[in-house]
Formats: structure tokens, C-alpha cells, sequence
């Protein structure tokens, strides 16, 4: 699926900071009808300021509330007459050792990461499966594909992510809807500041790296490589081109670790090739 950028009605989630910000600005400049979920509808738009807003639809949800994900897609047909992309791109960040993190900090993630995605899926999904069009993008990470220490619960949010998406795909191309994984590396947002980054509400003894690592990552604003801006943009060509593969890298310093997991996967499946084939039933 593809469409002239003129037109167009699209459901982004998480939208009042960060890439989700710069999407539904770029959006409502480009001329598209948008439905925007956020924790903050005042938040919202205050943070578009001047930019003309008449054609969007503030929509304050929670995500992990299924019935109220429901709702908000229905708002969104009744009010533009359709949907035809999705942008799953509620999240934040968790820097912390495994053992640190509490089951509450866990099932929070999941339910922004997973079970805010499976609702938004399972509202839109007859819909473009019966119209046999439609778009989902969903916002995963270059943590979805590749692991480092510290970020084991963003990381399992997104490896999840990644497979459900994976899944989807597969399940519903015959129907001619189009699904695509965004993967990108550090951008200059509000990821790694205080209102977006979670830390354990407990530590243990001993990850003297992990705290390292912490302070590190808190100092980074502003360094980052990513442009929220263009990775907007380029969100938005996935869906007027219509030709993107399903996992798209955002970020030279995203590419050269996805090519660097690659190689290292490799060498661990050569490695492991003798001991494989000795499990088959003769």
C-alpha cells in the first residue's frame, strides 16, 4: 500500500515528546488527518505550538486499557472517515541490572511495549484485513535485535516486539496490509532524561559497570547521533512508498551494530554447528 503524502489518516502513540512530537508535526505540515495518543493532551499541544492543528484528533489513553484503545480507534474512523496507517510508538527507556528490577517495573513495561501494541492491533486489524489495505508501523530499537548490559528489560520488551511484528507480517500480507519494524539507534530526544528513562527503584551490590553505564547514558544528551526530525521523515516514506523491507535500520551508529550482532551470530552458529546435528533422531 502507498498514497500520494497529501492524504492520508494516520494513529500514532506516544506523541507528546520525542519522534512521536516530530511525526505528528511533520504529519499535520504534510497535510494528513492525525489521531494522537498521549498521557497529556495538554502536553501535546502545547508542544506543537503554532502548528495548525485542525486536522488533529488529541486522544489521552492508556494504552494497556483495551477497551479504551477500542474506543480511540473508533474515534478516529468516526471523525476522518478511515484509517490507513498505525504508528506504535509509545515506549521508554529502563536502564538496570535483571536481578534489580521489580515485577511491577516489568509488567509497566510490557504494558506499554506489548500488550499497548496488541490492543492497538487487535482494534484495527478487521478493519484492514477486510478492506484488505492498511499500514502498521511499529517503533522498535536497535535493542530489539541486539543485547547490552543494563537494558535487559527494554531489551526483552522490544525482542518481544520484534517477533509479534515478525508474526503479523507474515499472518496478514495475503490481505495486502503492509508491516514494517523501525529500528533506530541513539537520537537527540528526550529518551535518556529523567521523564523518560525508568531506573530501578532498588540496586544491588557489585554492578559498578551498570552505574557507570547509567551516569553515562544521562550525560548523552545531546551528543547522540539521530536527527528526530529525519527519522520522521523517514517514517512517513515507509508508508508513502509503500517498498520498505520489514526491519528498517535508522542510524549509521544502529546499522554498524546490527551488521556487528549479524557477524557475531554467525560465528556462534558455525561454533555450535557440531553439537546442533547430533540431536536428530537417526
Amino acid at each position: 500500500m502507498s498514497f500520494p503524502e497529501s492524504t492520508g489518516t494516520w494513529f500514532v502513540t506516544g506523541t507528546s515528546r520525542g519522534l512521536g512530537l516530530e511525526l505528528v508535526t511533520q504529519l499535520l505540515e504534510r497535510g494528513h488527518n492525525v489521531a494522537a495518543t498521549t498521557r497529556s493532551i495538554e502536553r501535546l499541544t502545547s508542544a506543537l505550538g503554532s502548528t495548525d492543528t485542525s486536522r488533529l484528533l488529541p486522544i489521552e489513553v492508556d494504552l494497556a486499557d483495551e477497551v479504551a484503545v477500542a474506543a480511540a480507534v473508533v474515534a478516529t474512523k468516526d471523525r476522518f472517515g478511515g484509517l490507513d496507517v498505525v504508528v506504535n510508538n509509545a515506549g521508554y527507556g529502563f536502564l538496570g541490572a535483571v536481578e534489580e528490577i521489580t515485577d511491577a517495573e516489568v509488567r509497566q513495561m510490557f504494558d506499554v511495549q506489548i500488550f499497548g501494541v496488541w490492543n492497538v492491533l487487535r482494534a484495527v486489524l478487521p478493519d484492514f484485513r477486510t478492506a484488505k489495505t492498511g499500514h502498521i508501523i511499529n517503533v522498535s530499537s536497535i535493542l530489539g535485535l541486539t543485547t547490552f548490559p543494563g537494558w535487559g528489560l527494554y531489551s526483552a520488551g522490544k525482542f518481544a516486539l520484534e517477533g509479534l511484528t515478525g508474526s503479523l507480517a507474515q499472518e496478514i500480507a495475503e490481505f495486502g496490509v503492509k508491516v514494517n519494524l523501525v529500528e533506530p539507534g541513539y537520537m537527540q530526544t528526550d529518551f535518556l532524561k529523567p521523564q523518560s528513562l525508568g531506573l530501578p527503584g532498588r540496586v544491588a551490590e557489585g554492578y559498578t559497570a551498570i552505574r557507570d553505564m547509567t551516569a553515562a547514558h544521562q550525560a548523552m544528551p545531546g551528543t547522540q547521533l539521530g536527527d528526530p526530525a529525519k527519522a520522521a521523515a523517514a517514517i512517513i516514506s515507509l508508508a508513502v512508498t509503500g517498498d520498505a523491507p520489514l526491519h528498517q535500520l535508522l542510524g549509521s551508529d544502529s546499522l554498524a551494530i546490527a551488521e556487528g550482532a549479524l557477524q557475531a551470530l554467525t560465528a556462534e552458529i558455525e561454533t555450535g554447528r557440531a553439537l546442533a546435528v547430533t540431536t536428530d533422531i537417526p
